[in-house]
């Protein structure tokens, strides 16, 4: 049920006709409460749209009653009109819900620099708002979709509480603590400091290690509101491990529904000296076009791996490397000593594993992306039409 997993939470996803499509584009989430507490993680992209803004103050004291969220215009560099229509927004669902329109996130998705049709979005609010649900987290899945073709929602927990959670993102998926549109929920009984520590915990090693494309939005946004309906407390580590589990099936479902893919590339890297070695080094590669290229041709071609490798400033020794493509050691120390034929790696399977080892210390990480694709490129050509 997404984020209406988790009791005392409503949902709804309506069509306002902000899409062209006639597809549902206005999301709401609402917290019945008892507690409203919240946290946030925002885009690192000093271009921020009119929704972080305005959600960045919003979150400040760790309180939330709802979000609300449109798809069909990022509402983004158009303006003071644009801050207002977000303003506007959060007035209304307060109203609405009889709260104040500072503790109402805001969040939108679709084109930059186009003004947001404040008429057509107010006018959705108030069906969201009639339309809200028990179980209308489905709806609100569906509601915050751009390029996606399938909603994602994901749902995790412990004995006697929930933790659900819905996102949107198919292409601008790169890391800066939050990497798409993500809205979580929980009735768990939890302070803003545990859902921030419990949040941004999540991020680092799911959200942030997906980098299919390169690319950081504008609007990028996860939410983490509790309810503490279920009355029950769950420890620092239980709320930890289950806002992690949400976090990462949803990364799992944004990863192989990216736009134009044709594999979904693990890079896993080992024997780094740190962690943050490990991070950079897999980073490098994921961003490399002409590795993501090599992929979609089903080529294993390891030289362009190391090239990648060698732009960043990671502690290793070239001729200690060790690189693996779907199971076949294809490099081994460098190129100094014969790796297994790259003629035998078969580049067939949708899921493409690449494994480096920099022979440099004990530390690993993972990072996700995807193959550069005709399809990527004319999705994105073709977006604005």
């Amino acid at each position: 049920m997404s984020v209406t997993a988790a009791a005392g939470f409503r949902a709804s996803g309506v069509t306002a006709g902000l899409k062209p499509s006639g597809k549902p584009d206005v999301a709401l989430v609402v917290n019945d409460g008892p507690r409203r507490d919240a946290a946030a993680v925002f885009t690192s992209n000093r271009c921020k749209a009119n929704p972080v803004l305005w959600s960045e103050r919003t979150i400040a004291d760790g309180k939330l009653d709802a979000v609300v969220l449109n798809s069909g215009g990022a509402n983004c560099y158009n303006g003071p009109e644009g801050f207002q229509t977000t303003h506007a927004s959060a007035e209304l669902v307060a109203e609405l819900i009889g709260g104040g329109a500072f503790d109402v996130g805001v969040c939108s998705t679709g084109l930059i620099g186009q003004p947001l049709d404040r008429p057509l979005l107010e006018a959705g609010i108030r069906a969201a708002h009639q339309a809200l649900s028990d179980d209308g987290g489905p709806d609100a899945a569906t509601a915050i979709m751009t390029t996606d073709t399938k909603p994602k929602q994901a749902v995790s927990g412990g004995a006697g509480w929930s933790v659900g959670g819905m996102a949107k993102g198919a292409g601008m998926l790169a890391p800066g603590l939050a990497t798409m549109l993500v809205v979580i929920t929980t009735d768990a009984v939890a302070t803003s400091g545990a859902l921030d520590a419990a949040l941004r915990q999540a991020t680092r090693t799911t959200f942030d290690r997906l980098d299919t494309d390169g690319c950081m939005s504008t609007n990028d946004t996860v939410f983490l509101l509790a309810s503490g309906s279920s009355g029950v407390e769950p420890s620092a580590e239980e709320l930890a491990a289950a806002v992690k589990a949400v976090c990462a099936d949803l990364t799992q479902q944004l990863w192989t529904d990216a736009e134009g893919a044709h594999h979904d590339i693990e890079i896993a890297v080992a024997g780094a000296a740190s962690e943050d070695d490990a991070v950079s080094v897999g980073r490098a590669i994921a961003r490399s076009n002409l590795f993501k290229a090599a992929v979609f041709g089903n080529d294993p071609n390891w030289g362009r791996v190391l090239a990648a490798i060698g732009t960043t400033d990671a502690v290793f020794e070239p001729q200690h490397i060790d690189v693996a493509i779907n199971g076949v050691q294809v490099c081994r120390a460098g190129g100094t000593k014969a790796g297994d034929p790259a003629d035998t790696v078969d580049m067939s399977p949708r899921h493409a594993r690449v494994e480096v080892d920099l022979g440099a210390g004990a530390s690993s990480a993972t990072l996700l992306t995807s193959d550069l694709t005709h399809d990527y490129v004319h999705e994105n050509s073709a977006y604005s039409t």
